[in-house]
């Protein structure tokens, strides 16, 4: 048999007989991303071992079953297989209530987050840690590498004034930690009620880990991450949710393709490969047509790119996206929308993305003056470099791997 070079969280805790766990009445928050390297969930581990008395299941975003489409409102429901009660904590509200913890004295928290702001995951992890504070009921993370590495962190930090279920508190776009590591310094900085909260760390992995290195396997945590190709554009991709464009959604490329029905996708590759900045950071685009049966410009056929990763060495998902919407702004403005997700406020979904307006501010000042991709772009990356350099600073209290 062949075993990974990393052990997860929940093989290390399996491996001790579950004994943390010993006594208390548990609930779990989890989706079907949370397995060992057999792809036994943690779901079916912990309602099957004698050693835990499970009381309670809990569910993000896209539900218990990780099959519900994105933002859709998840229902409290029974679990058919073990009589639990599956409580959403992507319904009515994100906070656990007194309620759903009446009957847990330990949530356990078993989910592969992706190492991304924009992801809820680690939000829904943030509303159990307040509630099972203020209401005594501990927290367990079984942690689980960060698939992009713990290296690399990229990105403004995220402005009080747009927090949102898309990120909550300053950090940057791409933070570098496991979702372990993530709650620590969430817990310790930002919970106005702290929980007991312990971490059950991963066994082997190291910082500048890729996921193949890990040996462990790829489940998708959402449906429109589906595969490690995704998962390496979606810090920059995801952005396009703050536009009109669409981003994939529906197609089998979801994250890795732009486009609209407006654009001629033959001159939009032409205009970004001629870019310098593109073959620096290690992309090359290529004319694609689509047609999404979901989300943005559904049923429609959309022109656009496919965003080609050239040499992942040099990639860097935040900038190359983010000159392909600079660069769509610039050459289609009269068609090209930021999304307003908030008229009642006219808060841009795309700051609430990004973190920050002076991103989108910046855009539009320099396509109005002429100025092309790179010359907006390259500037943005050096200024947000020094809070990045700030936030290595601030997480390295919270770090379990070296």
């Amino acid at each position: 048999m062949t075993y990974p070079s990393v052990l997860t969280g929940i093989e290390v805790l399996r491996r001790d007989q579950f004994k943390p766990l010993t006594g208390q009445r548990v609930g779990l928050m989890t989706n079907p991303s949370a397995v060992d390297h057999r792809l036994e969930s943690t779901y079916r581990i912990l309602t099957h071992a004698p050693e835990v008395q499970m009381t309670a299941l809990f569910s993000p975003e896209h539900g218990f079953a990780g099959a519900a489409p994105d933002a859709e409102t998840i229902a409290t429901t029974v679990d058919p297989r073990s009589g639990l009660t599956v409580y959403s904590l992507y319904g009515s509200s994100y906070r656990p209530s007194i309620e759903m913890l009446g009957k847990v004295d330990v949530i356990v928290c078993d989910i592969q987050d992706i190492g991304v702001r924009y992801y809820t995951f680690p939000w829904t992890v943030s509303y159990i840690l307040e509630a099972a504070g203020a209401h005594g009921v501990d927290v367990m993370i079984l942690d689980r590498p960060n698939p992009l590495g713990g290296s690399v962190i990229d990105g403004p930090q995220l402005e009080s004034g747009l927090s949102s279920f898309v990120g909550r508190f300053p950090i940057p776009v791409r933070h570098g930690l496991t979702l372990g590591e993530l709650a620590q310094m969430i817990n310790s900085r930002w919970n106005p009620t702290p929980a007991d909260l312990t971490v059950i760390p991963c066994e082997g992995w190291q910082r500048p880990m890729s996921w193949p290195e890990t040996g462990l396997p790829w489940v998708p945590p959402s449906p429109n991450m589906p595969h490690l190709d995704t998962l390496v554009h979606y810090p920059g991709a995801c952005l396009i949710e703050g536009t009109e464009l669409s981003e994939g959604r529906g197609t089998a490329l979801p994250f890795e393709i732009v486009g609209a029905p407006w654009i001629d996708s033959i001159a939009l590759a032409d205009w970004l490969n001629a870019e310098p900045w593109a073959e620096g950071m290690g992309a090359r685009f290529r004319p694609h047509t689509f047609q999404p049966t979901q989300s943005k410009w559904v049923g429609q056929y959309c022109q656009g790119v496919q965003v080609h990763i050239t040499d992942p060495a040099r990639w860097r998902p935040l900038p190359v996206w983010l000159g392909v919407i600079t660069t769509l702004r610039a050459q289609y403005p009269q068609q090209f929308r930021w999304l307003t997700q908030h008229p009642d406020t006219g808060v841009q979904h795309f700051d609430r993305l990004i973190g920050s307006s002076w991103v989108r501010k910046t855009i539009e000042a320099g396509v109005n003056a002429g100025k092309t991709a790179g010359e907006i772009i390259a500037p943005m990356a050096v200024e947000w470099a020094d809070d990045d350099h700030a936030f290595d600073l601030e997480r390295r209290p919270y770090l379990l791997y070296e």
